[in-house]
């Protein structure tokens, strides 16, 4: 299986895990339905650990264009390469929430609320703010980002059990910052389902909510960005 594949795969498995354990909370007529908050940040850090436990051998386990533009802002991931994985997460983002849609496809059919819908897919802030939606992707995503980097530094490494911390440090974020936005914290896990679910037949859905899309992808390479630069700086 080649790294592409493997970022697909795994991205796939992620938004599968991921958004399901949110349309498991929301939607109506669930067996989880009004689980709250605690329920879908552990089904995200969840996620995040079988996902990057899946993969890890295969393509490093990104999965998200933050850790892959971090990687090679460092010089440990060639940028030549940096195209073709963003293209495979996005991809596969878009299969997993696909996939997803059609495990809750009855759910949806039943939910009468629009907004909820779009919830299974995609984020959105708890109070309309441009600036303070764009600080909570950045300092999200920061946290994500140097956290990652130190936790997976020489000595540090847990090898294939990487994968846990991982998804522990997706849970912190999720349940001491992720009121705010829903922390995307990955522009591909927002960007992709949103666009399959404006694309999906879903049955009373509403807008997609472009107008707010440009904030979770913007926001995590910001944090990205800064993140990485920290690291290199306090490393040198």
């Amino acid at each position: 299986m080649t790294p592409f594949v493997g970022e697909l795969l795994g991205s796939a498995i992620l938004l599968l895990l991921g958004q399901g354990v949110v349309a498991n909370v929301v939607l109506p007529k669930t067996k989880g339905n009004g689980g709250g908050l605690i329920a879908i940040t552990l089904g995200w850090g969840m996620a995040v650990f079988v996902a990057v436990f899946s993969v890890s051998a295969i393509s490093g386990a990104h999965l998200n264009p933050a850790v892959t533009i971090a990687l090679a802002i460092l010089g440990k991931f060639e940028w030549s390469l940096v195209p073709s994985y963003l293209l495979a997460q996005l991809l596969g983002a878009m299969l997993g929430s696909t996939l997803s849609w059609f495990q809750y496809r009855q759910h949806f059919d039943e939910s009468a609320n629009a907004a909820d819908q779009l919830a299974c897919f995609a984020t959105s802030p708890a109070i309309k703010g441009v600036g303070h939606a764009v600080f909570s992707e950045v300092i999200g995503t920061f946290i994500l980002i140097l956290g990652g980097l130190f936790m997976i530094k020489g000595a540090n490494s847990l090898g294939p059990l990487d994968a846990l911390p991982a998804g522990l440090l997706v849970l912190a974020i999720g349940l001491s910052l992720g009121g705010v936005t829903g922390y995307a914290i990955n522009p591909t896990r927002d960007l992709g389902p949103r666009i399959m679910h404006s694309i999906l037949p879903i049955k009373g859905k509403g807008s997609s909510d472009w107008a707010y899309s440009w904030i979770p992808v913007l926001g995590p390479i910001i944090g990205s960005v800064l993140a990485a630069l920290l690291y290199q700086q306090l490393t040198a």
